[in-house]
């Protein structure tokens, strides 16, 4: 709050003031005016001595008494440094994705479409993650990542497989 708008607070004040309160002592009206505005003295000094602060850097702000960053990329570094933890592990699930995917997708495009399940161990292909489970009306459990799949056939083989139905969802 700067000075100009506390004048201006303390003299509608004085004028509302004195219509609801007529007295009859001049002094005492004087003396009351005189207490609030050494109130209003206090509040600016009060005021005026606290320096809100960026939360990014500490830098004294300016502008908007609500303002909260100096500038965009303190408040990106802010929200970024809260929500890091959080982004991590969306990002790292989504890296291990579409890294089984990819494995799956260039074996598939090989023309590879029966692969021994610890080929896939050597390229990396982690079986605990895949973004969806169909079971086919024959009792086949096919674990897709993406539009690329794959199902076990007991004998340590992995049948390879592409779901053309996923690319329509979109």
């Amino acid at each position: 709050m700067n000075l100009t708008r506390l004048v201006n607070i303390y003299t509608r004040f004085t004028i509302i003031y004195s219509r609801l309160h007529l007295f009859e002592n001049a002094f005492l009206f004087l003396y009351q005016i005189h207490t609030h505005h050494l109130y209003f003295l206090y509040l600016y000094k009060n005021i005026s001595a606290v320096d809100k602060k960026c939360l990014d850097c500490g830098d004294t702000l300016r502008g908007r008494t609500d303002k909260k960053f100096c500038s965009d990329q303190c408040r990106n570094n802010y929200n970024n440094r809260l929500n890091r933890d959080s982004n991590n592990f969306v990002r790292n699930v989504h890296g291990l994705l579409r890294k089984n995917r990819r494995i799956l997708s260039d074996l598939y495009c090989e023309g590879k479409l029966k692969v021994h399940k610890d080929a896939l161990f050597v390229l990396g292909y982690n079986f605990s993650f895949f973004t969806h489970v169909i079971e086919t009306s024959k009792g086949y459990k096919y674990h897709y990542c993406f539009e690329y799949g794959y199902r076990e056939t007991g004998d340590d083989f992995i049948e390879l497989s592409q779901n053309s139905q996923y690319l329509e969802y979109q």
